[in-house]
């Protein structure tokens, strides 16, 4: 039964990643490899640095993983790669990769996996906090020059949608579930309490780093297809892009089109073709998810749920 499962995941990833390749409508892929052809100026040793920083982004996220994880018991790099690198395959075709956290727990014994779940919730908030705190700046820069022409009231009812349903949600469970809940909620405050603050500036840094190699990425591309723009123009509606795309509510499996559909508005401001931004994207994506997934595969195929200790 684990067998099918697993071939299951890596058939279900595998046709996640052809048909965001083959089916997109707003990018063909002839489209997208004539604009790999005549807009840019790829070689061996740009694709080589392209790759390398794709390696440097995961490196990093596998290194934050293992400090995470320390935290509850010691794991190799090599099971930090596994375990990363896996759960990335096994939840690539999941809604905003939501089944990273169950992926990832399975790797663990059943009393570990409550607080595996919230150590990677930690490691994505920090991942947000670093994302929230360079995208408002650039966010606040790429509005004073382009002026962009965003639903500031829309946004506004949404956040206060959002805010009056928690608070409602809140006052109707806080006498039945909140109080089933509360020894749970007071040793997870105790975990998080116990972890040190090197660990944390561990996972702030590599948070950082990740931020810091992507972001470039995108920028090395945009220079690769030949635009002409400043670094700190081209920062500042990148750090748009990434927050914009972050914070927008979704149902959506393909993640990527929402980034594309906000890179395109971000971009054509400055006057880049949506051609060329959706082509960058989709670029992006190969090298940051296809390539680590086709991997983590062969990861997903040899996994083993853990032993138990008599």
């Amino acid at each position: 039964m684990l067998v099918l499962i697993k071939i299951s995941l890596v058939v279900a990833a595998f046709y996640f990643i052809y048909s965001r390749l083959f089916q997109n409508k707003d990018l063909s892929f002839v489209e997208f490899i004539q604009n790999l052809i005549n807009y840019s100026s790829f070689s061996t040793n740009t694709v080589v640095v392209l790759v390398f920083l794709s390696i440097l982004n995961w490196f990093f996220e596998i290194n934050k993983w293992q400090a995470l994880v320390s935290t509850v018991t010691e794991i190799l790099w090599v099971e930090a790669k596994s375990q990363s690198l896996g759960a990335l395959t096994a939840s690539l075709f999941t809604p905003n990769r939501i089944g990273d956290y169950g992926a990832k727990a399975m790797y663990y014994l059943p009393q570990y996996r409550k607080k595996i779940m919230f150590l990677n919730l930690l490691g994505n908030c920090t991942q947000m906090g670093i994302t929230t705190i360079f995208g408002t700046v650039g966010l606040i820069y790429f509005a004073h020059h382009h002026q962009p022409q965003l639903n500031y009231v829309g946004i506004l009812i949404w956040l206060s949608g959002i805010g009056i349903i928690g608070l409602l949600l809140v006052w109707t469970f806080k006498t039945t579930w909140l109080n089933k809940q509360a020894n749970t909620i007071y040793r997870l405050f105790g975990f998080v309490k116990r972890i040190s603050n090197k660990i944390i500036l561990k996972v702030a840094l590599y948070s950082l780093l990740r931020y810091l190699i992507f972001t470039f990425q995108f920028y090395y591309l945009l220079v690769l297809f030949g635009i002409d723009m400043s670094y700190l123009e081209a920062m500042s509606a990148i750090a748009c892009m990434y927050i914009l795309s972050s914070i927008i509510p979704s149902i959506f499996i393909f993640d990527v089109i929402i980034k594309g559909g906000v890179a395109v508005y971000l971009f054509g401001l400055i006057g880049v073709s949506e051609s060329i931004v959706l082509s960058i994207v989709t670029f992006m994506w190969i090298l940051n998810f296809v390539l680590p997934s086709v991997i983590g595969s062969y990861h997903v195929l040899k996994f083993k749920f853990p032993k138990t200790t008599s």
